[in-house]
């Protein structure tokens, strides 16, 4: 259609025969993307983001019973996986771009507002417990309420408050890839020369125009429009686990699934590492715990220290030259 109205046609014409969003029994499941694309190249309007558009084979949601409510989401929830996946490519480009800056102690801040800014802080404090990710080197940058979404200022204030340098990361998170505040801590890292990455529901987004990587996942419009905890939600979550995920192990948090680096602050964790040290090693339960004493807590140091067949201050040296790294540390 652009290239028709670049020629001079203006009088345009289109058939939604599988795509029209009045003819329920015909209409295919992503209908209303398709008509919104349809009807913005026709008017020239803007495309309404997917995740708000309405679904006319929903009108009747709230007639339905509880039992078929409970499918309908889970078969949505379904379909998000497969919405990441076709993000892969991005996705890992991303993470190599942000390990590459952590290992040169770079730190990972991920801003976000509303539900973005929940999912976003709660994968920040996971990876203090997880893989013993020192403070600060995780942080989430959130606006605290809905109406400070719109609040560039808050998002550009705190995050000139962190100093960002050219080894941070920022990675904000919005379903729209339009929100202000997360718009704002885009520029900021900009400014900084600080690596900027745009999560969004949406490609090309606002967002992306000011991030130098883009990781669109695409989930199609909501059951509820609009309602963004939905699958936008549940895509975010994954994306989020994947980055820091993906980014600790490639950081050498791990010695093949074992999560290396946890600290044994509570009994919990603890009894965990002991664990970790009994697998890492095929040593007994006492045994474990003695290695663990002698490195002060530190699984990684005990592992080492037991296969390497050395005592713990010689595994913390070799650790220290291998960069953190287990396999690097035993020459493997």
């Amino acid at each position: 259609m652009a290239a028709a109205r670049e020629e001079g046609v203006d009088d345009l014409w289109t058939w939604g025969y599988e795509a029209c969003r009045h003819m329920t029994s015909l209409a295919t499941p992503d209908a209303p993307l398709v008509w919104d694309a349809v009807s913005a190249a026709l008017t020239l309007q803007p495309q309404t983001v997917s995740t708000e558009a309405a679904r006319p084979d929903l009108a009747d949601l709230d007639l339905r019973s509880t039992r078929d409510l409970v499918r309908l989401l889970n078969d949505e929830d379904a379909t998000v996986p497969a919405a990441v996946a076709d993000a892969g490519d991005a996705l890992s480009t991303a993470i190599d771009a942000i390990v590459a800056r952590m290992r040169r102690g770079g730190r990972l801040v991920y801003a976000g507002a509303g539900t973005s800014g929940a999912l976003a802080a709660l994968d920040a404090a996971e990876c203090s417990s997880t893989f013993g990710s020192p403070p600060g080197e995780v942080l989430a940058v959130v606006a605290e309420q809905d109406v400070d979404e719109d609040d560039r200022a808050a998002a550009a204030n705190a995050l000139h408050g962190l100093a960002l340098r050219p080894e941070d990361c920022v990675v904000a998170v919005s379903a729209s890839g339009s929100t202000p505040f997360v718009l704002a801590a885009l520029e900021v890292a900009r400014e900084c020369g600080a690596l900027g990455v745009a999560v969004a529901s949406a490609r090309d987004s606002r967002a992306a125009a000011l991030a130098e990587l883009e990781v669109a996942v695409v989930v199609g419009p909501e059951v509820i429009a609009g309602s963004t905890r939905l699958k936008a939600g549940t895509a975010q979550k994954l994306v989020l686990n994947t980055i820091s995920t993906v980014a600790m192990i490639r950081l050498g948090k791990t010695y093949g699934d074992l999560m290396v680096d946890v600290r044994g602050s509570n009994e919990k964790l603890a009894a965990r590492a002991r664990r970790i040290v009994q697998s890492a090693t095929g040593v007994s339960e006492e045994e474990a715990r003695a290695a663990l004493a002698e490195a002060d807590g530190s699984a990684k140091v005990a592992i080492v220290a037991l296969l390497a067949g050395t005592d713990a201050r010689t595994a913390r040296e070799r650790l220290d030259r291998s960069g953190g790294v287990i396999r690097s540390a035993l020459g493997q």
